[in-house]
């Protein structure tokens, strides 16, 4: 057996032949012309080794998604955080201010006499509406030139607007006459 096998070596080259291969002529024979024939080219195909790319390839890309989801939600608060506090501290640069500004004595006192005080020793006057009720700050009173002069009517005119609407009672609307109270009695009506 081991004579067989050395002798197949020495015959000539064992290998791979196919298409796409050339065939080596064997010692001693002459080399044969091929015909090429068109080859068919074979379409490739998913293999396990490319499967697996893919499938590597798809949880980096889920797993980078959700990291820069999540990247981009906090980069979002981040910036509403900063603009509260942006916020915040103007609300806290006017409160200052308003401190300092209550810390100036004329500006209290012009506080104090928009709410109505008065220094000692001053005569605090009130304007009455109509009613008798205090004006209120916001109220502000005609120009006297502008109203212009109202005359009061002469105490004659309105004795002969007396005479004249006794003389012409208005129309009965309906109400019972009042009855005469005789002054000789003790005011019993009759």
């Amino acid at each position: 057996m081991a004579s067989n096998r050395s002798s197949s070596r020495a015959s000539g080259p064992r290998g791979r032949t196919g298409p796409g291969r050339p065939s080596r002529p064997a010692p001693g024979r002459p080399a044969r012309p091929v015909a090429s024939a068109p080859t068919p080219r074979r379409r490739p195909r998913l293999t396990s080794r490319a499967t697996i790319l893919v499938a590597v390839l798809a949880v980096l890309l889920v797993s980078y998604a959700s990291s820069a989801r999540a990247y981009l939600q906090q980069r979002s608060e981040l910036d509403a955080l900063r603009a509260e506090i942006e916020q915040r501290e103007s609300a806290i640069a006017d409160l200052e201010r308003e401190m300092r500004r209550w810390q100036d004595p004329a500006y209290v006192q012009q506080e104090a006499r928009e709410l109505g005080y008065v220094m000692p020793g001053e005569t605090s006057y009130v304007v009455l509406d109509e009613d008798g009720e205090p004006l209120e700050a916001g109220s502000e009173l005609a120009d006297p030139d502008e109203v212009g002069d109202q005359e009061e009517p002469a105490f004659w005119e309105d004795a002969w607007a007396s005479v004249v609407l006794a003389g012409r009672p208005p129309a009965d609307d309906g109400t019972p006459p009042l009855t005469e109270i005789d002054p000789g009695t003790d005011g019993a009506p009759e």
